[in-house]
């Protein structure tokens, strides 16, 4: 019997074929590859009848599924809740305002154009995002990468990025009653925000200690097989529950990325990432109706210029808003003025939920197309376009805006009881959410256990018993978790007027925990003579047992914020310990990291054949590749493409050196790479007998032994990179690099250990 090739694997030769062939065309013209790959798709889609069409669309469907999890598990990777946390206020302001009116000008437009109300709502949706990749692009290419104004749009990229996610599930709801509810939506994201603090604290708690603990198991395989399994483990949860798979792909990354493994993570998953993403981006060309396109060019006309002058002002009056100067407003708004990958998947979400028309889809991806092109203009016509202002605009209106920028730059640090308000509604919030989410796990699961072993009333009565005892320390929290005690002091014998917000904050905590205790009951049972008694009884545990509790509290936020920083802990303690190892002047200069060229010529050859130590003036202080960190490279280190490199330098010979890296470093004569295998570095002690040795120079050294003297120790001060006419002292102990049969020979020769 025959057996049939089957056409899900024809079909993958198909796309994957095409979409190399495009691959190699648009890395030639300097294109982003996502048009690429949709391109490839309209070219294998049953739109053009000039190439074999995808036969089983519905399994590409599935696949393209898969790859946008990876898509925005990867997103996660790169995002970290901190990160958001860090914007900044500036940011923050600057993109809401900017998604906010975008959002409503492009539904306004939608719904003068005709189309129905969901196509206009999906349309806002879809143009609330910037293309990350087109703008890091752009700014490599222009070199805008360091400036000022960067940062703000990189904290704006980020903010977005969230908002998007939010939106979607918001989008979603509204797809399945097909209306706007006010109630509902706001039950919506109640729901959504209890779930992604209970998930995050939990993961954060969790996740990290799990790595530690299975430490050295983890090698690459065995780590993207478990961020892997984790991934669609929080998808099938965020399902579970009624939220997009999107944004549990995402919440699972965002929490990888607090570890210390988010870099490999991301490196290991590179490679399965680029095949289902590129098989989902060609399943969006799939779509793409170029009859469809012609027929609605003047809607893409219009959203195009929505996309380029919408965001481009309202950025710019956000930045301005949020006390920015007017140069870097215009320039920060000049480089937000497109959509991307995102809008793609808004698009696809409304089609796939049935709630959009076809032609919303080609309308994203003709408006992606042209904002990809008008872009890197855009940015560069920045400042003669804030030029242009500055000189038509009224000067009464110029130095409203610097007074404006100026008054907002230096606003004043936080009074006590704002401080003392922030810290009291973080601290009630986040153990309340805790509380609640302990409760819903033991009704949901050790309840419904409990009731096929053991009577109603029993399992009940268990369920409780376990609920309040898990919950006792953050029961405990609400109350005995307080700010500081000098500051509340503090507040207190300020003004007597104090006096009264302090007692109703602490009647506020009594509430909360009241409350909680009511909750939990009437979860179990309905008795309200019981739950007096209940209360009385736990209140007097809290109390009594208020060191106990404390001790627990403790250790679980001692943990949890450990997780939180790991990170930055060893990332702290490698720079003392870098800075342990060098002795250099750091008054002038400083480490700066950098990212070695993917096709720089310099690939493979040995770091003292590149003599970058006399031509620049710097040094190397560490090389970071993936996970592992080369302390103190020796000159037969060789550096690999996207290896980051720490410099020591001034700010002039750092600036210097980054210019040498921006055009891909210089050619290295071919015959001076040869001969590198038998290379090796020893460490020698220089024995006070040994008269032939002691009291020569490094040169001579070095000339003896055809190498490199790394270093010199003496009396436990280790020197690094000595000149040649350093004296050489009875009992130096030297780091020597050299060819291993000339060492050897070095070594026995004068009787070196």
């Amino acid at each position: 019997m025959e057996e049939h090739l089957p056409k899900i694997i024809i079909d993958l030769g198909l796309i994957l074929g095409v979409g190399a062939i495009t691959t190699l065309i648009f890395k030639r013209i300097n294109q982003p590859l996502v048009l690429g790959y949709i391109i490839a798709g309209f070219l294998v889609g049953p739109h053009f009848t000039y190439l074999p069409t995808v036969a089983d669309e519905h399994s590409i469907e599935i696949w393209a599924k898969i790859g946008v999890i990876f898509l925005l598990f990867s997103l996660g990777l790169e995002f970290s809740f901190k990160k958001l946390l860090n914007v900044g206020g500036s940011a923050s302001i600057t993109a809401l305002v900017e998604i906010i009116c975008i959002i409503a000008v492009g539904y306004y437009a939608g719904q003068l154009m005709g189309w129905s109300q969901m196509d206009s709502i999906f349309l806002g949706g879809l143009l609330a995002s910037s293309s990350t990749t087109i703008i890091i692009r752009a700014f490599d290419e222009l070199k805008l990468k360091r400036k000022k104004f960067a940062n703000v749009v990189f904290g704006i990229l980020i903010v977005e990025d969230i908002v998007v996610i939010l939106l979607m599930v918001i989008l979603s709801t509204m797809a399945v009653s097909q209306q706007f509810d006010g109630a509902e939506m706001f039950s919506s994201l109640i729901k959504l925000g209890f779930f992604l603090v209970v998930w995050f604290l939990g993961g954060i708690f969790v996740i990290p200690s799990f790595l530690r603990a299975i430490k050295k198991y983890l090698d690459d395989e065995t780590l993207l097989i478990l961020s892997i399994g984790l991934c669609l483990g929080m998808v099938y949860i965020a399902d579970s529950v009624g939220f997009s798979i999107e944004l549990g792909a995402f919440v699972m990354g965002s929490i990888l990325a607090e570890t210390i493994y988010a870099e490999k993570i991301e490196h290991t998953l590179q490679s399965v990432k680029t095949l289902f993403a590129t098989i989902f981006f060609v399943s969006i060309g799939m779509m793409i109706d170029p009859a469809s396109m012609i027929e609605h060019k003047w809607a893409i006309l219009v959203v195009t210029l929505i996309t380029i002058f919408g965001k481009l002002l309202f950025t710019s009056v956000g930045a301005l808003l949020s006390g920015q100067p007017l140069k870097q407003s215009v320039q920060v708004g000049m480089s937000m003025a497109q959509i991307g990958e995102f809008a793609f998947i808004v698009a696809g979400l409304g089609l796939s939920l049935g709630v959009t028309s076809d032609f919303l889809f080609p309308v994203a991806v003709g408006v992606s197309a042209i904002t990809t092109f008008t872009t890197p203009y855009l940015m560069k016509s920045s400042e003669k376009t804030y030029e242009i202002l500055n000189k038509i605009l009224p000067q009464k209106v110029l130095k409203s805006i610097d007074r404006y920028s100026s008054d907002t730059q230096h606003i004043q640090d936080e009074n006590q009881w704002k401080m003392i308000l922030t810290r009291t509604i973080k601290n009630l919030a986040l153990n309340t959410v805790i509380v609640i989410a302990i409760a819903f796990f033991t009704k949901s699961f050790i309840l419904i256990m409990l009731y096929d072993t053991v009577s109603p009333f029993l399992a009940n009565l268990i369920t409780l018993v376990l609920t309040f005892f898990i919950s006792a320390p953050f029961l405990w929290a609400l109350v005995g978790n307080r700010v500081s005690k000098q500051l509340m002091t503090d507040f207190w014998h300020e003004s007597k007027y104090n006096r009264a917000p302090i007692i109703g904050l602490f009647a506020l905590r009594i509430l909360f925990i009241l409350g909680l205790i009511v909750f939990i009951y009437y979860q179990f049972f309905s008795s309200e003579i019981a739950v007096a008694l209940l209360i009385v009884f736990i209140l007097t545990a809290l109390y009594f047992l208020s060191k106990h509790f404390n001790t627990i509290y403790s250790i679980i936020q001692n943990r949890f914020l450990y997780n939180l920083n790991e990170r930055e802990i060893i990332e702290e303690k490698r720079q003392a310990q870098l800075k342990d190892n060098y002795q250099y002047t750091w008054d002038n200069t400083h480490i700066s990291e950098m990212e070695v060229p993917r096709h720089a010529n310099f690939i493979g050859v040995p770091l003292g054949e590149l003599n970058w130590r006399t031509k620049f003036h710097i040094n190397i202080a560490y090389i970071k590749r993936g996970d592992r960190i080369i302390q103190m490279p020796t000159s037969t280190d060789v550096l690999y493409p996207l290896d980051e490199i720490g410099i020591i330098g001034t700010d002039e010979q750092i600036q210097k050196f980054e210019k040498y890296l921006s055009i891909i470093g210089e050619s290295i004569p071919t015959e001076s790479v040869k001969d590198r295998i038998d290379i090796t570095m020893d460490k020698v002690v220089i024995p006070k007998g040994v008269a032939d040795v002691a009291y020569q120079d490094v040169g001579w050294v070095k000339d003896t032994t055809h190498g490199i003297v790394v270093s010199i120790e003496r009396d436990g001060i280790i020197s690094y990179n000595p000149d040649r006419d350093v004296i050489i002292e009875a009992g130096d102990y030297l780091t020597i690099v050299a060819d291993k049969k000339k060492l050897k020979e070095f070594i026995k020769t004068y009787n070196l250990k």
